[in-house]
């Protein structure tokens, strides 16, 4: 397991054309587990969700983000997969709501050990509540 550095940065455009920006930069841990890259940190103040610990496991076919803490209640789990749909329950401190996930792009520049980049771009719905259209950048260097 090494240590690297975490750059998440977001851009979220409602359907309303109305744009929100969010860059996150943290300490992670990233290992390599049968051909996959495992990449763990933990969430603040920043991203919305101090307290979680966030999970990402990636490949050059998906991403899955897993977080748990107390902010969620439970755990939340969304799956990145260029093309595909992905359904599922985000858990709230407010209660659970329905999510679906269509991804649009899925793009990764990668060394042998996992470091460099990886691009998602991403519609996302919160059924009943709202809709969005989100650009994902993440950056893992060595530390």
């Amino acid at each position: 397991m090494k240590d690297i550095m975490l750059k998440l940065k977001g851009l979220q455009t409602g359907f309303d054309g109305e744009e929100e920006e969010t860059e996150f930069v943290t300490e992670g841990k990233l290992y390599k587990r049968n051909g996959s890259y495992y990449l763990l940190y933990e969430e603040s103040e920043i991203s919305g969700m101090e307290g979680c610990h966030t999970s990402l496991k990636y490949n050059d076919k998906f991403l899955r983000m897993k977080r748990s803490g107390e902010a969620l209640g439970k755990y939340t789990v969304i799956e990145f997969n260029k093309d595909k749909r992905f359904n599922s329950v985000y858990q709230t401190p407010y209660g659970p709501i329905e999510m679906e996930v269509l991804t649009n792009r899925y793009e990764q520049k990668l060394t042998e050990d996992g470091i460099g980049s990886i691009l998602i771009d991403y519609n996302i719905n919160l059924i009943g509540l709202a809709a969005s259209r989100n650009k994902l950048d993440i950056t893992i260097s060595e530390q």
